[in-house]
C-alpha cells in the first residue's frame, strides 16, 4: 500500500479494478481547507488517461509490473510469438495486444514483455535499433541547406523520414520511441 502523499511519477497503483501509472502528480495546499494530491493517471491496459484527486492520507495498493526479456521469434499473420530465453517457454500475443510496438523490431531480437498478474498488456522494443534502408528515392548533392527529409522504407516495412543523403542499402539508427532517424551506422 502506498499513500497519496508518497506518489511519484512512474509508480503503478491498482484503482477501481484497473492498473494505473502515475504520469503527473501535484501536492496542493490551498489557503483554506485541507491539502490534496492532484494526479493524472494512465490506464496501462487501454492507454486512457484520467485525472483524479486524493487526500494525502488515502492509500492505494501498489501494482507489481513484471518486465521480462523475451526474444521475438516470428509473426504468422494474426499472432506474434515470443520465447523466454532462460526457460524456452513460448507465448503468442495477438495483434491487438501488440499494437505498433514491433514496427521497428526484426525477428530474433530481444524485447521486454510487460505483464500484471500473468496478463500481458504491452511489449517494449529496444530504445534504439539499427535497420537497413530497403527503398528510398535517390538524394541530390548539394540539396541539404534546408535540412530536408525524404521517406525511406526499412527492412521491417516501417517508413522513416531520413535526410536526403541516405541511400538505399545503408544501415541507419532509429529511436523506437519517436520513430525518428538518428544517424547512419
Amino acid at each position: 500500500m502506498i499513500s497519496a502523499g508518497e506518489f511519484r511519477n512512474g509508480v503503478t497503483i491498482e484503482l477501481d479494478n484497473a492498473v494505473f501509472q502515475i504520469i503527473e502528480f501535484q501536492h496542493v495546499k490551498p489557503g483554506k481547507g485541507a491539502a490534496f494530491v492532484r494526479t493524472k493517471l494512465k490506464n496501462i491496459k487501454n492507454g486512457g488517461v484520467v485525472e483524479r484527486t486524493f487526500r494525502p492520507t488515502e492509500k492505494c495498493p501498489t501494482a507489481h509490473i513484471d518486465r521480462s526479456d523475451m526474444q521475438y521469434l516470428y509473426n504468422d499473420g494474426s499472432l506474434y510469438y515470443f520465447m523466454d530465453t532462460t526457460t524456452y517457454d513460448q507465448i503468442a500475443l495477438s495483434v491487438n495486444e501488440i499494437g505498433d510496438a514491433l514496427k521497428f523490431v526484426k525477428e530474433n531480437e530481444m524485447v521486454k514483455v510487460c505483464s500484471h498478474k500473468g496478463s500481458v498488456f504491452a511489449v517494449e522494443p529496444p530504445l534504439f535499433v539499427e535497420l537497413v534502408v530497403t527503398d528510398t528515392e535517390p538524394g541530390f548533392k548539394g540539396d541539404t541547406a534546408t535540412g530536408a527529409t525524404k521517406p525511406a522504407v526499412v527492412e521491417t516495412g516501417a517508413t522513416v523520414y531520413v535526410p536526403l543523403f541516405v541511400d538505399q542499402g545503408e544501415k541507419i539508427k532509429i529511436d523506437t520511441r519517436t520513430g525518428e532517424y538518428l544517424s547512419r551506422v
